[in-house]
């Protein structure tokens, strides 16, 4: 995992988008519900990071403008999109944990918890329905880790360090968001 950490221990935006877009295909092997969570990623940040590099160096000063202008709630901006973002990354990080946790599960049963968990109580009711009608036709789940792991025999202990490592970030992000 690449330095995500400044010196001064504030999370650098490019190494954390970069590492987002490494891991969000993931949900490419979940079918097309969840492409529109994938397709946004980090874009609405990574445009405004690449305006100035400089100025836009840690994550949060990405969203501060907004935060100062009154227009972070809007649906469109970019205080929106890391949210999104910190939610996707907590159902991924939820269904490793319960493939780690619950050998046993299948897919769907991985799935639909790590949803409850982490993305359900932001969802409509017909959001969550069609939801949950994805996660019934999860992949099996000796598929899912063939096409995940690529033949790798440490993928459980990839996905444990992935969890404890990036974990932190999405609690820092959750903290920030609530507070402005």
């Amino acid at each position: 995992m690449k330095q995500v950490r400044s010196q001064q221990g504030e999370i650098l935006t490019k190494p954390f988008l970069d590492l987002c877009k490494m891991i969000l295909p993931v949900l490419d092997k979940f079918g097309t519900s969840l492409s529109p969570v994938k397709s946004d990623v980090g874009e609405r940040l990574s445009i405004v990071y690449e305006s100035n590099p400089t100025k836009f160096n840690f994550l949060h000063s990405v969203v501060q403008p907004e935060i100062e202008a009154k227009t972070a709630k809007s649906s469109s901006s970019c205080t929106n999109a890391l949210l999104w973002l910190t939610r996707a990354m907590d159902f991924l990080i939820a269904v490793f944990q319960n493939m780690l946790d619950h050998p046993e599960w299948g897919m769907s049963q991985v799935c639909s918890s790590a949803y409850s968990k982490t993305l359900k109580k932001w969802h409509n009711w017909l959001a969550s329905s069609s939801f949950m009608v994805v996660m019934k036709l999860a992949p099996d789940r000796k598929k899912f880790v063939e096409v995940i792991g690529r033949g790798n025999e440490d993928l459980n202990i990839q996905m444990k360090e992935f969890c404890t490592r990036f974990s932190p970030f999405l609690r820092e992000n959750h903290k920030f968001l609530v507070r402005k």
